[in-house]
């Protein structure tokens, strides 16, 4: 034989398996690197639900606010309906049957309109004799308050409060009883 195709005892150390240290050593960083990439994985599952849960709840307000836009126009025509039947002349008797009948047909056109509105998630709150609350409620005037009557309180509404699914969608718009308001303001 020949010296060359003798391994040396170097190269024959390198060849014998692992001392059991090293092997131990081995163990505990690939147990290490399990318990990173289970950190990652969980991490990542937690990410795609909340991802998940946010475009499920996005996809819902799209579905409940697309018709944010044209609800609020449509809500202005039910306060102009409303603006002219408050227009026509208090109900008295003998008074022509023709105006009784036009003011009927009018009250019934908008309590069938509010109820269209209403079945497709268009609320109307109204806001005369409740607290202000600048969440509802635009404050266009203040009045000092009449006897019994708390400050904040709403005095008059001249429109109502209309909502959408629960989201504003048009505030009230209210005279508000202030305090400390003198009588000339």
């Amino acid at each position: 034989m020949n010296d060359q195709s003798k391994p040396s005892d170097t190269e024959a150390q390198q060849g014998q398996p692992e001392a059991p240290v090293d092997a131990q050593a081995r163990i505990a960083e690939l147990e290490a690197e399990i318990a990173q990439l289970k950190d990652r994985w969980l991490r990542s599952e937690a990410e795609m639900q909340n991802l998940r849960n946010r475009t499920k709840r996005d996809v819902e307000d799209a579905r409940n606010y697309a018709v944010q836009k044209f609800a609020r126009d449509v809500v202005e025509a039910a306060d102009n309906l409303r603006r002219g039947l408050d227009a026509l002349p208090a109900a008295q008797e003998g008074e022509a049957e023709l105006l009784g009948k036009l003011r009927g047909g009018f009250e019934g056109v908008e309590r069938a309109f509010i109820a269209i509105l209403e079945r497709n998630g268009v609320t109307r709150q109204e806001a005369a004799g409740k607290p202000f609350d600048p969440e509802l409620h635009q404050a266009m005037a203040q009045q000092p308050p009449p006897e019994g009557v708390a400050a904040g309180t709403v005095l008059q509404a001249w429109t109502p409060a209309w909502l959408l699914n629960g989201r504003l969608l048009k505030p009230a718009m209210v005279v508000v009883a202030g305090e400390g308001v003198s009588e000339t303001a």
